[in-house]
């Protein structure tokens, strides 16, 4: 009997867990309808929002700069020339000719700044493309006239000397430090640069008073700054490799006390040529190591790939790494992935509308970085000045025009070369890459991390448990210090 009893009491048991693994799939599946149903409606709104905050700011810029301002939502060509560029295609990318001193030069640009269709578009494009079918006649031209109309379709430029001087008449009377925009923060913090005779960023060296045996470079990553590192790593770094190395953190180009050009489309090359300008010579880095964190990831990449045998060792901590399918646009799938136009989870939401939304994205820098002295100042209010708001000054301390150039030409633009270095990190270098990621990271899924070391099969992925895209650092600091210094002496020893 009280076999019976207890066979009964397993059957039953099973029967539970059968019974809430349905409810869980239910929930989840009728949460994941309400989550694209709520969202809909939201970027629905946020597309008309934008289009609204376009023609406001339009105004506003005219009435205080006395100037139109052009923006991506009206004409690529428009924005890009009026920056003292020129807009081109080759083979089917983006790029532009820009002229730096004498010399021309051909940089890629991400075309997500300027093909970005609205929610309504992508949601009757289906109907439209049946429709299509129905024109088999037309269906060429068709098809023709929505490039042109998507901006795909770009006239190719002859580059001769009749552009030259179009550019170098839009290069004169140039200041080298422009003044900043009425919606940027113009506090003395935010603009230290423009004082400054040196147009290079700004660099926090720590180290040995004499000659230094090691260099490392810190590159922060997305909306922050330098003190990402020198606030949590750098106090916490032992008395031995504080003899041994010297330790230099970066701010980016357009971030925390770095140039904030108003005139820059922040593009990958623009980025790396400052971080060797202003660290690799003007600190006459010879060989050295590099520990990046997420979009940070990408130009350390970039950076090792041009001086791969300098580079010591590759730390990359929550690296942006998107492998593309074949057949598929790379700056627009990269886009879809990094901003799905989700409400939930928060972190899908905020990228989103950074991405998405130009005029959206550029109130909320109004709103927060012009005025980050007062969320500063309520930040140490509120906690009783417990909280340290290094943090806070990462996230507030750049321009609208900065961030929203970085995220395209970076995190989207970089997404065809980030296979071709990989590769040359695996084939040409001998450095260790070690990779650091959260669990819990909300911002770079966790698979970023291991598609990396699919690629490069000598790469260490490190999963730290309950972590995510901040707190892999802040929080466990004196950890994370140990864990770079045993990295750094084992490639010393190799």
């Amino acid at each position: 009997m009280q076999q019976v009893l207890e066979e009964d009491q397993g059957f039953s048991f099973s029967q539970m867990d059968i019974v809430t693994y349905k409810m869980t799939s239910v929930l989840t599946l009728i949460g994941g309808v309400l989550n694209r149903a709520v969202s809909f409606v939201v970027f629905c709104v946020l597309d008309l929002l934008d289009v609204v905050l376009c023609f406001v700011y339009k105004v506003a810029d005219y009435c205080i700069e006395a100037e139109w301002k052009p923006c991506y939502c009206s004409s690529a060509k428009e924005a890009i020339n009026g920056s003292g560029n020129i807009l081109v295609s080759e083979q089917g990318e983006s790029k532009i000719v820009c002229l730096t001193s004498s010399r021309l030069q051909l940089e890629d640009i991400s075309d997500t700044l300027y093909s970005r269709p609205s929610l309504v578009t992508e949601v009757s494009k289906l109907t439209v493309n049946e429709l299509k079918k129905l024109k088999l006649d037309g269906n060429n031209i068709i098809q023709s006239c929505d490039k042109i109309k998507k901006g795909t379709v770009r006239s190719t430029f002859s580059i001769n000397s009749t552009i030259v001087g179009m550019l170098q008449g839009k290069m004169v009377g140039q200041q080298l430090h422009p003044i900043p925009r009425w919606s940027d923060c113009d506090c003395k913090f935010c603009n230290s640069w423009a004082s400054s005779s040196k147009d290079t960023l700004f660099v926090k060296a720590e180290g040995p008073k004499g000659k230094a045996r090691e260099d490392v470079l810190f590159i922060h990553g997305f909306i922050s700054s330098s003190a990402f590192w020198t606030e949590t790593l750098f106090p916490n770094f032992s008395s031995t490799a504080k003899s041994t190395y010297r330790l230099l953190a970066v701010d980016l180009l357009g971030f925390g006390r770095s140039p904030k050009p108003t005139d820059s489309l922040y593009t990958l090359r623009e980025h790396v040529d400052m971080i060797e300008k202003s660290v690799l010579e003007a600190y006459k880095v010879k060989s050295f190591h590099i520990v990046a964190h997420s979009l940070g990831c990408i130009l350390a990449l970039a950076i090792a790939v041009k001086h791969p045998g300098s580079v010591k060792s590759l730390t990359l901590l929550a690296p942006p790494y998107y492998p593309v399918p074949k057949g598929e646009p790379a700056t627009q799938y990269i886009m879809r992935r990094v901003a799905p136009r989700r409400v939930w989870p928060v972190m899908a939401f905020c990228s989103s509308i950074a991405c998405w939304y130009e005029h959206v994205s550029r109130t909320v820098c109004l709103v927060i970085c012009k005025n980050h002295r007062l969320w500063e100042f309520l930040t140490k209010l509120i906690t009783r000045n417990r909280m340290r708001t290094f943090l806070i000054e990462g996230f507030c301390c750049h321009t609208h025009n900065a961030a929203w150039h970085t995220l395209h030409n970076i995190i989207c633009g970089a997404a065809s070369k980030l296979d071709r270095y990989l590769d040359v990190v695996r084939d040409r270098l001998k450095c260790d890459v070690t990779i650091f990621h959260g669990k819990n990271d909300e911002v770079i899924p966790l698979e970023c991390s291991y598609n990396i070391q699919r690629k490069i099969p000598r790469a260490r992925v490190k999963v730290v448990e309950n972590k995510d895209h901040i707190t892999i650092v802040v929080g466990r600091q004196k950890a994370f210090a140990r864990e770079l210094e045993e990295i750094w002496k084992r490639s010393t020893k190799d």
